[in-house]
């Protein structure tokens, strides 16, 4: 349960960098862990406390850094809570119940419950839109807004993309960069993104030091699906490696017809630079 790192010094490093980039946040904000029943949940909290709740949660091999370019924006509008999810690389507890057993559904329910949000917004990244989802059909009361970018749970994984990314792990950097190309649809982000230099460090640093999960993600099915009456957007990107967009689209929209979906074109699993249009459907 608790070897989610490959050592305790890589344990370490990674929490030593990840603190660092805490440090300088890119808005006021507030950092501490919320006890819930599968143990500490470590959340990053912004925004004015008077301004609807919105909550971030990130995809796996990641932390809440995968938001550090989006809470500006995200923090003028909204009292934002970044979650790092349970046995992930962030600062919350190692804690990894199976997919299949409603625990994390209930540990949002719990986290919520400890901030004191009788409902909230959310967007949730790869592994998080699965749990937005897994969350939003259990708990629709609780859920405003649903924001999926590339979530899993709509379509079957592309099975090839875990042993192709494990390869690769073991080439350092050339390693890292070849899956980086796997994730953002067989082509290197843009060398001209700010900040992009520290981004694929960070991340290489933890696709060098830690265990990632290798279960499939559940599927949800038509009686799950129905169940979101809340205003629903999915973003997937037509180049997605990992998980087809258009099987995914399709799936949602057969199930939650008022759902708005868009296949960005040019775009792998790699779903970034979409936070005025996420603020635009938040708005409607």
């Amino acid at each position: 349960m608790n070897n989610i790192y490959k050592s305790e010094t890589g344990k370490m490093e990674i929490q030593k960098a990840y603190k660092e980039i805490l440090s300088v946040w890119p808005v006021e904000n507030k950092q501490y862990e919320v006890k819930t029943e599968y143990g500490p949940t470590f959340v990053i909290e912004s925004g004015e406390k008077n301004k609807p709740a919105l909550l971030l949660l990130h995809g796996s091999v990641s932390n809440s850094f995968a938001w550090y370019g989006d809470t500006v924006p995200f923090s003028k509008e909204y009292h934002v809570y970044a979650v790092d999810i349970i046995g992930e690389a962030g600062l919350s507890a190692p804690n990894r119940p199976e997919y299949n057993s409603g625990a994390y559904a209930r540990w949002l329910y719990s986290l919520l419950e400890n901030l004191e949000l009788k409902s909230c917004s959310i967007i949730g990244l790869s592994l998080g839109g699965w749990m937005a989802l897994d969350f939003a059909t259990t708990y629709p009361e609780k859920t405003d807004n649903l924001i999926l970018l590339c979530p899993g749970g709509l379509a079957p994984e592309n099975s090839s993309f875990i042993w192709k990314a494990l390869f690769y792990s073991f080439f350092g950097k050339w390693g890292n960069k070849q899956i980086h190309k796997l994730i953002n649809g067989g082509k290197l982000p843009d060398e001209n993104t700010p900040g992009l230099d520290k981004a694929l460090a960070f991340t290489s640093l933890i696709n060098k030091h830690f265990n990632p999960r290798f279960g499939k993600l559940p599927i949800f099915g038509e009686e799950s699906l129905s169940r979101l009456n809340m205003p629903v957007l999915l973003l997937f990107g037509d180049k997605d490696y990992l998980l087809s967009g258009k099987e995914s689209i399709k799936n949602l929209k057969n199930r939650v017809p008022h759902a708005v979906t868009e296949l960005l074109t040019d775009t792998g699993h790699i779903v970034i630079n979409q936070t005025e249009k996420i603020l635009g459907f938040l708005k409607k």
